[in-house]
């Protein structure tokens, strides 16, 4: 097992200033989110170059820090479609350079209809919307193809693919053999589901076998009517059993704490090795 975060959580600016943070907390391994971190790089087509690609791979290998999965995310069913479209140049581009970058392997979510606030929208349930992702996404893999990668597609409650069914029938009509799951248990809660999070979990387990890349990791509270994130081992969730099942699927697991940040990074960590060694 090994613990990742997203390069942007960790709250600093610059290559060299993110691993001597990764140092400091004792991670070994990163959600990479170049554009987030570096401010070099922009979002945007042409933003990530090969010299820069060569220089993070680089970097992160020479100092033991393992690229579990580079992030891309972008709204598939945005209203603006040229900025759809830019998008998936950008993603395209970390897809050419991700073994430079240290994985073979970019991902995004499959976005709303609210635009740019990425919420629940009830054209997101739609056969229409499903039937773009599908579209977009097995563009996108067949370009990973090309160029020996892979693409990693990921669902939440208030997204097109809103549950484990959803994005299945998703990743089943792409028909691709380049598709890898990053699964997320909070993102497919909402007020109808949350007590219902660990058969979630073992329906994203049985449904995606041997295909899940990485687990994000988070906990949750439900106040006033809604889910609110936490960081690990603050809210409801039962750690135990959670890593006992993703630890008897995959004992080697990269466990994304997305979201945990500032003074919550170092004991988190050492809750989240814990547990793991517990169970």
């Amino acid at each position: 097992m090994q613990i990742a975060f997203r390069t942007h959580d960790l709250g600093v600016k610059g290559l060299e200033a993110a691993v001597e943070k990764l140092h400091a907390c004792n991670i070994s391994a990163v959600q990479l989110v170049a554009y987030k971190f570096m401010d070099e790089i922009k979002y945007a087509p042409g933003g990530l170059d090969e010299e820069n690609a060569i220089r993070i791979g680089k970097t992160f290998a020479a100092n033991g820090v393992k690229v579990g999965l580079i992030g891309a995310y972008f709204n598939p069913v945005h209203s603006d479609k040229q900025k759809v479209e830019r998008c998936k140049a950008v993603f395209k581009e970390y897809l050419k350079y991700s073994h430079l970058l240290g994985c073979p392997v970019v991902g995004s979510e499959t976005g709303s209809f609210n635009d740019d606030k990425w919420t629940y929208n009830p054209l997101n349930r739609t056969e229409e919307a499903l039937n773009t992702v599908i579209e977009t996404f097995r563009e996108l893999a067949a370009y990973a193809k090309s160029v020996g990668a892979c693409i990693g597609m990921e669902g939440a409650a208030g997204h097109v693919c809103y549950d484990v069914k959803t994005l299945k029938r998703a990743v089943d009509a792409i028909a691709a053999d380049n598709v890898k799951i990053i699964f997320d248990i909070y993102n497919y809660l909402d007020a109808s589901n949350y007590r219902n999070y660990l058969e979630i979990l073992d329906e994203g387990l049985k449904t995606f076998a041997g295909n899940i890349l990485v687990f994000h990791i988070k906990d949750c509270v439900f106040a006033d009517g809604k889910l609110k994130q936490v960081a690990p081992g603050k809210g409801m969730f039962d750690f135990d059993r959670i890593l006992g099942k993703i630890k008897a699927y995959d004992k080697d697991a990269i466990l994304v704490l997305e979201g945990t940040t500032g003074e919550d990074i170092a004991p988190c960590t050492e809750f989240i090795k814990n547990k793991w060694e517990q169970v």
